[in-house]
Order: structure tokens, then C-alpha cells, then sequence
């Protein structure tokens, strides 16, 4: 087995006396693509957050290995309406990036008709796209990926997983998403983590299905996630 990225061992938190996160352990190892999925206020973002070093929990620890690049894009993200900038500033902000480089980023995620756009007057899904692109310029081996689609419609949706799942298998960076797409994020995922403050239940999507607790969480999408994840085993997957 490859060593992990990152390993959580034990990280608990409390907030104003509830119970954010308890004892939550897993390793996201070189490769992966692990999906995290639970209810709303499960503890995810607080998660998220811990694990770039933006929250310190009560008790447990983070290792990150000694060659980790972080990717990160956040959950929300609302520009500025009062300061300019263009996307291909924004991009550059904090880091140097070569022309060259910068270029083949913007073509693999889809924003070189946007560069010189003002950042405040993009689309949902054109924002995304350009966050997914700053992500990229560190050149991460690990991509942390807190609800990319949670704001686009079904058509956007689908295009930035199958944009994500494009840079997962060419890029070859471990990725880390936060969904709350059930149905489709199992088909990438080599892992699925459910959390509800606690690890639920963990494992390969098609063992992750027939898990007790994660059937009673989501219990009211459970119909159709299982027509959807069905359709996409019983065909060829579409390039």
C-alpha cells in the first residue's frame, strides 16, 4: 500500500457544547478518490477545515506526508463587487505561474475564453470552473473539494464531475470531495466516507450501499441513487 497523504487519526471537536466531529479517523492515500457525504451539519466543512489548518480540534490529530500540495476549493465563494479584477489576475494571485502553464490549465478546465473577464460577473458555473483552475496552478497531489457543484444546475453538475474525474485519472492527484450528489459521485469514488459527526460507515461504493446506517441516513434518496448507480454498471461508460 502507497503511504497516506493525509492521515486523521481520532480528531474530535465541540462546538458550544455539541458534539461537531467524534473520534473521526481515515487516510486518504496517493490516487484516491474519496467522497465525503453525510446530512447537512454532519461536520463536513468543519472536517474540510480542519484538515487545511484553518480550525485546531479539541483532541486527535492530522499528519500530512512531507511532499503534500495542497488544491483547494471552497464550499462559496462571492468576489468582491467593489474591487475589479480580472479572471487572469485572480489566478495569479499569491503564486507565479508560467504562461505556458497557466494556459494548458485554463484549456483543461474550460476557462480560456474567460481570462480577461471581470471575476464578479461570472456564472456559477464558470466560477467554479476558474476555482478549479487556481486549485491547479500549485500543481497539488492532493485536491480538496468542498461541494464544487452545489450551486449548478443538473447540465453543470454533470460536467464538473465528469471535468473532475477527467483531472483525477490524467493529473493523477489524490482527490478529497465533499457531495452531497449521492448518485453521482459513487461511480469515480474509490471510497466513500459517510460521516454524520462520527465515520458511520466507510468503504467501496458497492459495499457503502448495502451498509445499514448509511441506508437509514439516506433513506429518502435511496431510490434514486440506486437507478442511477445501477445504469452507470450496467453500460459502458461514455467517454
Amino acid at each position: 500500500m502507497s503511504e497516506s497523504l493525509i492521515q486523521v487519526d481520532q480528531i474530535s471537536l465541540t462546538h458550544h457544547g455539541k458534539s461537531v466531529l467524534d473520534k473521526v479517523s481515515f487516510a486518504l492515500k496517493a490516487g484516491e478518490f474519496i467522497t465525503l457525504i453525510g446530512p447537512n451539519g454532519a461536520g463536513k466543512s468543519t472536517l474540510i477545515k480542519i484538515l487545511l489548518g484553518l480550525i485546531k480540534p479539541d483532541s486527535g490529530q492530522v499528519t500530512k506526508a512531507a511532499n503534500i500540495r495542497l488544491g483547494y476549493t471552497p464550499q462559496k465563494f462571492i468576489p468582491n463587487e467593489f474591487i475589479p479584477i480580472s479572471v487572469v489576475d485572480f489566478l495569479k494571485l499569491n503564486q507565479t505561474v508560467s504562461a505556458d502553464f497557466l494556459h494548458d490549465t485554463a484549456q483543461l478546465t474550460g476557462i480560456e475564453t474567460l481570462l480577461n473577464n471581470e471575476l464578479k460577473n461570472l456564472s456559477g458555473g464558470e466560477m467554479q470552473r476558474v476555482l478549479l483552475a487556481r486549485a491547479l496552478l500549485g500543481k497539488p497531489n492532493v485536491l480538496i473539494l468542498d461541494e464544487p457543484a452545489q450551486n449548478l444546475d443538473v447540465n453543470g453538475q454533470m460536467h464538473l464531475y465528469k471535468l473532475i474525474q477527467d483531472i483525477h485519472q490524467t493529473q493523477g492527484c489524490a482527490v478529497l470531495m465533499v457531495s452531497h450528489d449521492l448518485h453521482r459521485v459513487m461511480k469515480e469514488s474509490t471510497q466513500v466516507l459517510c460521516l454524520y459527526h462520527h465515520i458511520c460507515c466507510m468503504g467501496q461504493p458497492e459495499s457503502i450501499l448495502k451498509d445499514s446506517q448509511f441506508n437509514d441516513l439516506f433513506a429518502d434518496q435511496m431510490d434514486d441513487l440506486m437507478a442511477t448507480y445501477e445504469h452507470h454498471h450496467n453500460h459502458c461508460h461514455e467517454d
